[in-house]
């Protein structure tokens, strides 16, 4: 099996439930990548993203069997709850989170302005305190609601709209804050 080679994801899941190691290690060559920068974004270090990459693709690639494509949606879909998943546990267990990878959307989420480029709203995120990181990534770049965050990290819906909301104030103030020293520089 070649990278090159594309294989419908029925096909494919049928044969990592089988055991067939090129088809397992297909299917970690395709996601892992994108997995990877949605673990960092959460996890915001690269080897907390890698430990729980591996971690989550060992679930996945377990239970991959029990994957139905009818209700569940696509398989990317179901692989990246699972590393969502496994990202919040993770974070649970050592309460700390640095955020965001997607540059360019969370710019284009947060509108900075010109002055700024998506490197720059990056590193403000990565700022942010933990909690607030943690609902804006939720919120933001993965469009949970705040029932659906408030289940996942076991907080009243209340509390994860106030955070959100923090979590916007602080990074007007620091994105215009950061404005202010381009001009000047």
């Amino acid at each position: 099996m070649t990278k090159r080679t594309i294989y419908s994801e029925e096909m494919l899941t049928s044969w990592c439930a089988r055991g067939d190691r090129k088809s397992q290690k297909y299917l970690y060559e395709t996601y892992a990548n994108q997995m990877f920068r949605l673990m960092l974004r959460y996890l915001g270090n690269e080897q907390d993203a890698n430990d729980a990459l591996i971690v989550a693709f060992t679930k996945v690639l377990r239970n991959i069997g029990d994957f139905n494509f009818r209700g569940k949606g696509s398989l990317s879909a179901w692989i990246k709850k699972i590393m969502v998943n496994e990202a919040l546990m993770v974070l649970r267990s050592k309460k700390q989170t640095e955020s965001m990878d997607d540059h360019q959307h969370i710019a284009d989420k947060l509108d900075a302005g010109s002055s700024l480029d998506a490197e720059d709203i990056y590193n403000l995120v990565k700022e942010l305190p933990a909690g607030y990181r943690t609902v804006f990534n939720l919120f933001i770049i993965e469009g949970y609601n705040h029932s659906e965050i408030a289940g996942m990290l076991g907080i009243s819906e209340s509390t994860s709209k106030s955070q959100l909301n923090k979590a916007r104030k602080k990074l007007q103030e620091k994105i215009i804050k950061t404005k202010a020293g381009y001009e000047l520089g």
